[in-house]
């Protein structure tokens, strides 16, 4: 049986859609069957103009926005948030506090939730955007996958690498041009690849 996976994700740069690219094709590799979203914008186009996140956002504007009840449809739900002040953002916010019937009827108990983000410095909030984030699946009754050691890429030193074991993470930079990294793209798709094996066996 292929497990269901769904990527969901918001990206002001693009940063976390590469990675959520890069996740995607880690759920692909196991074989399972994979859907990405993107969760809905909500802030003023003029704005996002004026910061230039308005053309970054082209690359993926063909990604449909998800809609809560879809994820009762996935065997697994993997999230990708940029980071604000330690903290998801506040689109995946939005989307979350649109699941109160969902958590009412337990519509996402037993299925595999996992987490990946972005932040602007080394030491931005990366382990407290993705931990913080856990607490809301659990509030969901969700199962926790994270990024365990056995993944080589976390032990890496050569150079500045986003990377823990909650969860695959990159930096953009003060100014959003640095991009993620191989290393980082490599844990991402490790992640992709966990959390779909495990919803398979759970599935089965």
């Amino acid at each position: 049986m292929n497990a269901k996976v769904q990527v969901i994700f918001y990206s002001m740069y693009g940063h976390v859609y590469k990675m959520a690219e890069e996740v995607a094709a880690g759920v692909r590799d196991a074989g399972a069957d994979v859907k990405l979203y993107q969760v809905s914008e909500l802030v003023p186009d003029d704005v996002l103009e004026r910061v230039g996140a308005k053309a970054a956002r082209q690359a993926f504007a063909h990604v449909p926005v998800a809609k809560p009840e879809q994820m009762t449809e996935a065997d697994a739900i993997i999230f990708g948030t940029p980071t604000r002040f330690g903290n998801m953002c506040a689109q995946m916010r939005n989307f979350f506090d649109q699941t109160g019937q969902l958590w009412f009827k337990g519509g996402l108990e037993g299925k595999v939730g996992s987490v990946f983000t972005s932040t602007a410095t080394q030491h931005g909030g990366q382990e407290t955007t993705i931990t913080s984030f856990h607490s809301t699946l659990l509030h969901h009754g969700m199962i926790i996958v994270g990024v365990p050691y056995t993944e080589s890429g976390l032990l890496y030193l050569d150079e500045i690498t986003g990377g823990t074991p909650y969860g695959a993470s990159t930096l953009g930079g003060g100014d959003g041009s640095r991009q993620p990294t191989a290393n980082e793209l490599k844990i991402a798709r490790f992640q992709g690849r966990r959390v779909a094996e495990i919803a398979a066996k759970l599935a089965r």
